[in-house]
């Protein structure tokens, strides 16, 4: 599944600060096909080349054009570009930038379905100085012919974050939340009290491109995880989905937008910016992951991240949503001279101590085995609920099939329950998870 195991998580450790979605581009020219062997990493200083690097995470852009413009002034002969897609444009731009002369030469697979859309376009890495590097295989991909296409650059958790002051200020405690039943007996009763308070349950779950993915990307996974469960196990992309755990999908989605001080039904046109209202202390709860920690640990001091509790059987024993949709690839198109340049860029950022430093800062563990290490709060709740003996919720998510075009019918299903929550609408959106989850099956393997 591409995933990593419990035990291969403990090892991992959970260091670090903020996760964000990385990917890397360059200005390139053609290329002859040459083998992996004549892009080995420089062992000099006598660097040449260009580097086009195709950022997939908005959040990561300061420090990527920061060691950008560091890299260039260590060596003066690569020219290195970094360009930062939006949030929620990332294949709509990669599309574009790829037809172009000057292509991206580092740039994003993330999912099993990107390897069958972007595997082509990528160099082998097998056997190349960045396989060398890795300390976990878990995290790269192999097309159908067995060549390694991306390997991944961090490693990331999501779940709940909590702001425990708050949750004791309104006379609970995070360690009494075990279960959905005890989570909802906490969020109805902030929310009922929020004016007295002067801080609600859950902070606003827009819809709009910014924020849609947190419950068509991210909170989809229980439904999916627990589905897989029951498989035994994906080893590709299913071709129907049964939308077994859907039920439960609706009662925290519902419990988060129904306990926010924002109104259900101005949730599609987003706007509320809800990683400004928990960091700023005007709500409790806020779904996000390993990536925001920086930002929320200088702003609030004491938070921690629950797991997806939805009313599972056997879920006091869950832990947190961990896995990466993070995996850099090399253009093959791209001259020798320029893959060689990317490849010693993608290794100095994962590998040199000072730049590694800031990349662990702004993403999280990195499986690489000289990368730095760092201290991640909600990374470490990972590793804690792990080695407690609960379940790690694999990225289940990442079998999506056709995947921006899945997850905008999901939107828009979610778009007209926010304004109406009728049971009418909500089979709409049961429509969309499961009967588009085929119909985007069909469509990626025409």
């Amino acid at each position: 599944m591409g995933n990593i195991s419990r035990k291969q998580f403990i090892t991992l450790g959970a260091a670090s600060a903020a996760v964000l979605g990385l990917a890397g581009c360059g200005g390139s020219s053609s290329s002859d096909g040459s083998s992996s062997s004549d892009t080995s990493s420089s062992s000099t200083d006598d660097r040449s080349g260009n580097v086009y690097w195709l950022n997939f995470k908005p959040e990561l852009d300061e420090t990527a054009q920061a060691l950008a413009k560091t890299y260039m002034e260590k060596y003066p002969n690569v020219k290195v570009k970094v360009q930062t897609a939006a949030s929620g444009t990332y294949e709509q731009t990669m599309t574009s930038e790829m037809d172009k002369t000057d292509a991206p030469t580092l740039f994003n697979i993330g999912t099993t379905a990107g390897v069958k859309e972007w595997g082509s376009s990528a160099m082998d890495l097998s056997g190349t100085d960045i396989e060398k590097a890795l300390s976990t295989t878990d995290y790269t991909y192999k097309d159908s012919d067995g060549r390694l296409v991306c390997a991944g650059l961090c490693y990331e958790t999501y779940g709940i974050v909590v702001n425990a002051d708050l949750v004791e200020k309104a006379g609970h405690s995070v360690d009494d939340i075990k279960d959905f039943d005890s989570l909802k007996a906490v969020v109805e009763d902030i929310h009922k009290n929020a004016a007295t308070l002067g801080f609600d349950a859950f902070a606003a779950t827009d819809l709009d491109d910014a924020s849609s993915w947190r419950v068509t990307g991210h909170l989809a996974n229980l439904e999916y995880y627990y589905e897989e469960k029951d498989d035994g196990g994906w080893d590709a992309t299913p071709a129907t989905i049964k939308g077994t755990y859907l039920p439960n999908y609706k009662k925290i989605f519902d419990l988060a937008i129904n306990n926010s001080a924002e109104d259900p039904t101005t949730l599609s046109t987003g706007g509320h910016d809800p990683a400004t209202e928990f960091t700023s202390g005007k709500a409790a709860f806020f779904f996000t992951g390993s990536w925001d920690y920086a930002t929320i640990a200088a702003a609030q001091k004491n938070t921690t991240m629950i797991p997806y509790y939805c009313g599972v059987s056997g879920e006091e024993k869950a832990g947190l949503n961990s896995g990466t949709e993070n995996r850099l690839a090399i253009n093959d198109a791209a001259s020798d001279e320029d893959k060689k340049a990317t490849m010693d860029f993608w290794l100095w950022l994962v590998t040199d101590p000072e730049a590694s430093k800031e990349m662990v800062a702004q993403l999280g563990v990195l499986p690489y085995t000289d990368a730095a290490k760092g201290d991640n709060g909600y990374l470490n709740k990972a590793e804690e609920l792990s080695k407690a003996g609960n379940y790690t919720m694999d990225w289940a998510t990442n079998y999506q099939p056709n995947v921006d075009q899945y997850r905008k019918g999901l939107v828009s299903a979610l778009n007209a329950y926010t304004a109406d929550q009728s049971d009418a609408n909500w089979d709409t959106f049961k429509t969309a998870f499961v009967d588009g989850w085929a119909q985007n099956y069909k469509t990626e393997n025409a």
